[in-house]
């Protein structure tokens, strides 16, 4: 097997150019997701810290007295809440940003490429404007840190983190036979027992129980997202022992809840789940079995490491098939015009919040991948008929023939900017005083694609 180097660049990276000093080899691009993560510390992301908690608890505080005082003190109220949600508004585009830099200047562009599969697997959204920054501040602490080493301190990670446990509701989760349940009348909520089974470990299919789901939910009791973050307070868990896939969890506890964790993390159901998902999501909608299987035996006989997986993922055959099987979705696909335009991350940074709404994340919405807002818990969908359709196509079109010219442009450019490229004063929030760059720039506006879709 000689791997080629264009079909690293596309199949695992995001294209070319490739960045200066980019692995385009199996164990060139093993060795650099092994180092650290420059791209974490260059480019910083959200976090749940006190900072944040504060802000999320007194912009929650200010709405609640807004819906019960009237008049001057609830527009007040109001006023504090909408500054603390453009606060965490900004967050959220700082961490989007963020996520675009990263994956365009990444000379390890493998690493950015399995963020963004982790981040789909681990699928969360914010229910509301208070819980804008959570989704990214999951990248930064469960899937960025936990890329590489053993896959149950990624699901503990991803599983107990206040984005997870917001997004599924488990705050509301409360043991129907525990002090808390029988004072408030409160019961179980399955949506993260049925979820983990489902789709972070064992797979849709893979033998489990209702019993199973329902055990797993009185066990996961007591884990409460509150003003101070994520707790474990045992009076609202189910007391007793619980019963999952045959294994018993004594105790209402956290140890108890991380042991199950470790435990389906290093199932076979779930080795075979996440084999067939990688091979999927990297090589082929319909992976070669053979490809699939030994991503499987690696992770099982490597106790669940993720880098023996990815490694066998990268060094088989198959990964290596000239055939081209894969559409690249909204984000890479926009990912891959931008490195092909030569953008840096240091001027996806500068761009103002509006522009770079308008000009890339919102122009994802159309082509079927709204910013960090999955249909729903099992993530983005990965067959190319999900994403090539009339609509994602012409959305894809128009932002082709549109977007780029208000971006770049090729003229002597002056300043810091690199000398083949430059973009827009107004797009980069530019100086103060600066009069902003022609609207139509040095080239004439393309006309805009109106296609004709037959339904």
């Amino acid at each position: 097997m000689t791997p080629d180097p264009i079909i690293a660049a596309f199949r695992f990276g995001y294209g070319l150019p490739s960045p200066a000093g980019a692995p385009l080899g199996p164990d060139a691009m093993l060795a650099a997701l092994a180092g650290p993560d420059a791209m974490a510390r260059a480019f910083p992301g959200p976090k749940v810290d006190a900072a944040l908690l504060a802000l999320m608890n007194d912009a929650d505080t200010a709405l609640r007295a807004s819906r019960r005082s009237q008049g001057a003190a609830s527009a007040e109220a109001r006023a504090t809440y909408r500054s603390h949600v453009s606060t965490l508004q900004t967050l959220r585009i700082g961490a989007a940003k963020a996520s675009f830099a990263r994956a365009v200047v990444a000379p390890d562009g493998f690493r950015e490429r399995l963020v963004q599969f982790w981040s789909s697997h681990f699928t969360t959204t914010s229910r509301s404007n208070t819980q804008a920054a959570l989704p990214a501040a999951l990248v930064e602490e469960a899937i960025r840190p936990h890329l590489t080493g053993p896959f149950s301190a990624l699901l503990r990670a991803a599983i107990l983190h206040p984005a997870m446990l917001s997004y599924l509701d488990q705050s509301a989760s409360i043991g129907p036979n525990s002090a808390f349940g029988q004072r408030k009348n409160k019961g179980l909520n399955e949506n993260l027992a049925r979820e983990l089974l489902e789709l972070h470990t064992l797979g849709a299919g893979a033998g489990y129980s209702q019993t199973d789901v329902r055990q797993m939910a009185e066990l996961l009791t007591g884990l409460f997202m509150g003003k101070n973050g994520v707790t474990f307070n045992p009076v609202r868990a189910e007391p007793g022992p619980e019963t999952v896939l045959g294994q018993t969890y004594d105790g209402e506890t956290l140890a108890a809840i991380t042991r199950a964790l470790d435990d389906l993390a290093l199932r076979p159901e779930t080795a075979a789940h996440l084999a067939r998902k990688l091979a999927t999501h990297f090589v082929a909608d319909i992976p070669d079995p053979a490809l699939v299987a030994a991503i499987g035996a690696a992770w099982t006989q490597s106790g669940g490491d993720l880098l023996a997986a990815y490694t066998a993922l990268l060094t088989h055959p198959a990964a290596w098939d000239p055939r081209k099987q894969k559409a690249r979705q909204p984000f890479d696909f926009i990912v891959a015009a931008l490195r092909a335009l030569g953008l840096t991350g240091a001027q996806i940074m500068r761009m103002g919040d509006g522009p770079f709404r308008r000009l890339i994340l919102h122009p994802m919405t159309p082509m079927g991948q709204p910013w960090q807002t999955a249909p729903g818990p099992d993530g983005w969908p990965e067959e190319a008929e999900a994403w090539i359709t009339p609509q994602g196509m012409a959305a894809r079109i128009t932002w082709a023939m549109e977007v780029p010219g208000r971006l770049v442009r090729a003229a002597n450019p002056a300043g810091s900017l690199p000398q083949h490229i430059r973009l827009r004063g107004a797009d980069l929030g530019g100086a103060p005083g600066r009069k902003p760059a022609s609207r139509r720039g040095p080239y004439p506006r393309l006309p805009r694609f109106q296609p004709q879709v037959t339904p």
